[in-house]
């Protein structure tokens, strides 16, 4: 999943770049040019990694792997795989590149603290920044927010309906994750 979501960040970014986008508006680019298709493909290998992680998931369920699922994590990963399928059956760039961009970044450091752990416990001494990590994961839902949130009071040429699902959608989960750093973090100390 780290070398996955690398070369995702990769192709978002040089994609972009390449395309002149926005970070404050930009329109999905429906052509069929290099580049418009270079996106749309990268939007399919985003939607892609959500299939594996839903599939993982699932995987704990059957294995009752109980301890490592929470409502959070099923919630996340049972809703992310349908915002991106709608994602790139309807908006397959655009606006919807930064969500990429950012959201694969978060998972090359996210997948890289999973990476370490798996190796065993004596790894754990070096593991001290999970804190910093939901922290991290908290920032890119506060920079969606805010993303989407410009863009619905801006005159932009990208979907409002998809706007306001990933504004809603975004509200829930720093509702969600603020919660689970609330009590991995300072409910834990308390006790």
């Amino acid at each position: 999943m780290v070398g996955l979501s690398a070369f995702m960040f990769h192709e978002f970014l040089v994609t972009s770049w390449l395309s002149n986008y926005s970070l404050l508006c930009q329109p999905v680019d429906y052509s069929t040019s290099p580049l418009a298709m270079r996106m749309a493909m990268v939007c399919w290998w985003f939607f892609f990694s959500k299939v594996i992680e839903l599939s993982d998931t699932l995987f704990f369920i059957l294995r009752k792997k109980n301890s490592q699922l929470t409502f959070l994590h099923v919630y996340h990963h049972g809703t992310m795989i349908f915002n991106w399928w709608a994602g790139v059956k309807y908006v397959a760039g655009g606006q919807s590149f930064f969500i990429g961009l950012v959201n694969t970044f978060v998972h090359i450091v996210m997948y890289s603290y999973y990476g370490l752990a798996a190796i065993g416990p004596h790894m754990q001494k070096y593991l001290w920044w999970k804190r910093y990590l939901t922290s991290l994961q908290l920032l890119q839902f506060l920079l969606f927010l805010l993303h989407t949130g410009y863009n619905l009071f801006t005159e932009c040429d990208f979907p409002d309906s998809m706007n306001i699902v990933v504004f809603g959608y975004c509200i829930t989960l720093i509702i969600l994750f603020s919660n689970f750093y609330y009590q991995s973090y300072f409910h834990k100390k308390q006790k």
